[in-house]
This record gives structure tokens, sequence and C-alpha cells, in this order.
């Protein structure tokens, strides 16, 4: 494959919208597991439900992750 010396290369633009992006995702999940931490510690009651739903968004994102290499 030959490359063109002429065609536009990538700017730091892309990598700057990237890093901006991967830091939102960091914060929000980061914010979405301080809440979770948070109601199991003040109610307890809720603190099983939570655990299955962690465990059900955890295989959610497994197979989504493997999903998106078998389709690359």
């Amino acid at each position: 494959m030959t490359t063109n010396a002429d065609a536009p290369r990538h700017g730091s633009g892309d990598r700057k919208l990237r890093t901006a992006v991967l830091l939102l995702g960091m914060v929000m999940v980061l914010m979405i597991t301080g809440a979770a931490v948070y109601v199991a510690r003040v109610h307890p009651s809720l603190a099983g439900p939570l655990g299955v739903g962690a465990a059900v968004l955890g295989a959610v994102a497994g197979a989504a992750a493997m999903v998106s290499r078998l389709v690359r």
C-alpha cells in the first residue's frame, strides 16, 4: 500500500477530541460508581439489586467489546 504525501493527515484536533471523549467517559463512570456506592451504603436493602445490575452491565460491556472486535 502506497502513501500519498498530498493526502491530509490526522491533525492534533482528532487526538484532542478523542482525549476529551475518553476523559468525559472516565468521569461519567466514576460518577456512576460513586453514586452506586453511596446508594448501597445509605440504603443497604438496595445492595443486592445493585450487585445484580452491575453484573448484568459487566456482561453487556463484555459482549459489546467482543462484537466490536468481530465487526472490525
